[in-house]
C-alpha cells in the first residue's frame, strides 16, 4: 500500500490519532462493561479485558507521544534546530522513555520476559560503532531491540526499516527526525536501497548502532519458501540449497549489510537471535495466545572489525554461516508450548 506524502500524514493522521483517543478514553467505561462480560465467554484468563487495555495504553502512548514530539518541535524553533545534536539527543531520550513505559506496561499485562544471553554491545565493543544485524520473528521484535540498544546499552540507533510503519504517527514523526531510513520494496526512482543504507551508515560514532533486518520481513514459512524460489529464480542454486537447510529463518539478502559494511569499515558486528515469539505469526496467532505469559530470550553474538571478511563472496558466505548458526541456536531455544 502506497504511503501518503509526508504533509498529508502529518496534518491529517496525528491529529486523529489525538482525537480518536480522547474519544476512545472518554467512553472506556462502555468498552470496560463489554469486555468484562466477554471475558467468561472466550478462553484465557481475562483475554479481552488484556486486549482492550493493551489497546487503551498503547492509543494513548501513541498520542502523548505525538504531543511530546509537537513541543519539541515548537522548542526547537519550529523545526529549525530539530537536526541540531542537542534536539537530536532528546529525541533518542524521548525514545528511550516512551519505550520503557510501554515495556513496563507489557510486562504487567502480557507478563511479558525478556532476558538477554551472550556478549552484549557494551561489554563487546565499548567506545566503538556497532553494526546490529538481527533476524525478524514475531510482533514486537524490533520494539524490543531497539528498547534493548536505546535503554539498556545507552546506544543511538540508526535503523533500516519498512516504509509501511510511517502508518503509526508516533513512529513516522519519531523516527524521520532521526538518522533512520524507510525503504520500500521494489524499484524506487533516486538512490538504490543498498545507496539509502550506505548513505545512513556513513560517519557512525562511538554510541551508534546501526540496525539492519537483512531477511526484510518477518518469518513466516511461505515467505521462506518465496526467499528460497526467489534465490533459484537468480540462478543461485547454492544459496538456495543453503536457504533450504534453515528451517526457522528466511535467507537472507546480503546486498543492504555488505553496503553498511563498506561504509562504516571500523565498526563491529553484532548478531542478534530471539525466541518467543515465534509462533505468532498472523493477527489469529497473537490473539491465540494470548495472554502471552512469555520468556523471550535474546541472544547477542558479537564480531570484531577485524574478523569481518572483505571481499563480497566471503561476506555472502559469512551471513549464510552465521544465518545458519542462528538457526541451529532458535531448534535449541524454542520454547515448549503452552509459554513459559
Amino acid at each position: 500500500m502506497r504511503i501518503p506524502p509526508r504533509w498529508l500524514r502529518r496534518i491529517v493522521f496525528g491529529p486523529v490519532v489525538v482525537v480518536f483517543t480522547f474519544l476512545f478514553v472518554t467512553t472506556l467505561p462502555i468498552w470496560l462493561l463489554a469486555a468484562a462480560a466477554a471475558s467468561p465467554l472466550v478462553p484465557g484468563y481475562l483475554r479481552p479485558l488484556r486486549v482492550l487495555w493493551m489497546l487503551t495504553f498503547y492509543l494513548v502512548w501513541d498520542a502523548a507521544a505525538l504531543i511530546a514530539l509537537f513541543v519539541l518541535w515548537l522548542a526547537s524553533g519550529f523545526g529549525w534546530k530539530k537536526r541540531s545534536p542537542a534536539f537530536q539527543r532528546a529525541h533518542y531520550v524521548l525514545t528511550g522513555w516512551f519505550l520503557t513505559a510501554l515495556f513496563w506496561q507489557a510486562k504487567w499485562t502480557l507478563r511479558l520476559r525478556i532476558d538477554v544471553v551472550g556478549t552484549d554491545p557494551d561489554t563487546a565493543l565499548p567506545g566503538r560503532p556497532e553494526i546490529v544485524v538481527c533476524r525478524h520473528a514475531g510482533p514486537g521484535d524490533s520494539f524490543i531491540l531497539i528498547h534493548a540498544l536505546v535503554n539498556w546499552y545507552s546506544r543511538e540507533p540508526r535503523i533500516v526499516l519498512k516504509d509501511t510503519l510511517q502508518w503509526d504517527p508516533a513512529i513516522d514523526v519519531m523516527l524521520n527526525r532521526l538518522p533512520n531510513r524507510f525503504v520500500a520494496p521494489g524499484h524506487q526512482p533516486g538512490e538504490t536501497i543498498e545507496e539509502q543504507i550506505a548513505h545512513l551508515a556513513t560517519g557512525l560514532d562511538d554510541n551508534d548502532a546501526f540496525v539492519i533486518f537483512p531477511e526484510g520481513g518477518n518469518f513466516t514459512p511461505r515467505r521462506r519458501l518465496r526467499a528460497i524460489a526467489r534465490l533459484r529464480a537468480l540462478g543461485l542454486e547454492r544459496m538456495a540449497k543453503r536457504a533450504e537447510g534453515m528451517r526457522n529463518v528466511l535467507a537472507p539478502k546480503p546486498g543492504g549489510l555488505i553496503a553498511a559494511l563498506d561504509a562504516a569499515p571500523d565498526a563491529g558486528v553484532i548478531f542478534v537471535a530471539h525466541t518467543g515469539l515465534d509462533r505468532m505469526l498472523t493477527v489469529a496467532d497473537v490473539w491465540r495466545e494470548l495472554p502471552m505469559d512469555k520468556q523471550i530470550i535474546m541472544r547477542f553474538w558479537s564480531v570484531p572489525p577485524e574478523e569481518v571478511p572483505t571481499g563480497e563472496a566471503e561476506r555472502v558466505e559469512w551471513l549464510y554461516d552465521w544465518w545458519k548458526r542462528i538457526d541451529e541456536w532458535i531448534d535449541e531455544h524454542r520454547p515448549e508450548p503452552g509459554g513459559a
